[in-house]
């Protein structure tokens, strides 16, 4: 009879050897055991992610956040990532919030909740999140660019330069981008 510690040193043998088909059958052996182990249901969902099972990865994901809601804000960011990339716009939303409740200065968790927000056509919200994010990130062009897209569809073009002339400081290629993408110069 396997212990958990061998099923779990097991598991990441197989990852370590690329083996995630073999990784997924001792992870759910795990989980046949202990149905409840918070290590094994992330573990699985992500292995299940990485072979392109997105509705398996969600469902471990789902119950990994039912079973341990208040254990990890990365669990329900993990969670809305999934979700998101799914479609599931609403849930995922929801699982951002969660995330960034449990730890507010996870700066993925309100990027993610600001792409959710935007695809879901809540600019206003996600331009809140999108703020977040370059707080506590920034030095990171992917919520300053979002940001810019933002305050250019709601008709803040002013907003949208003062953005773009702050990534010329440190990411002129993306403040390229943004202008050729909107029309608007930083200098205008």
């Amino acid at each position: 009879m396997m212990t958990h510690w061998l099923l779990r040193l097991r598991a990441m043998a197989w990852l370590l050897l690329g083996r995630h088909d073999a990784a997924e059958k001792a992870f759910g052996a795990m989980l046949a055991r202990w149905p409840q182990d918070a290590y094994a249901l992330a573990s699985r969902s992500f292995v299940r992610s990485q072979l392109g099972r997105r509705g398996d990865a969600i469902d471990d994901a789902r119950r990994l956040t039912q079973l341990h809601p208040e254990r990890a804000a990365s669990d329900w960011f993990n969670l809305g990532f999934l979700l998101e990339a799914d479609g599931q716009l609403e849930d995922a939303a929801a699982a951002f919030w969660k995330a960034v409740a449990l730890n507010p200065k996870l700066d993925r968790a309100w990027y993610g909740l600001g792409l959710a927000l935007l695809r879901m056509g809540r600019h206003d919200e996600a331009m809140q999140a999108l703020k977040r994010n370059t707080e506590l990130q920034p030095m990171s062009p992917y919520g300053w660019y979002h940001l810019a897209r933002a305050h250019v569809d709601c008709q803040q073009p002013d907003e949208a330069r003062r953005i773009i002339r702050h990534l010329q400081g440190f990411e002129p290629k993306i403040a390229a981008q943004l202008e050729r993408e909107t029309g608007l110069a930083a200098t205008s």
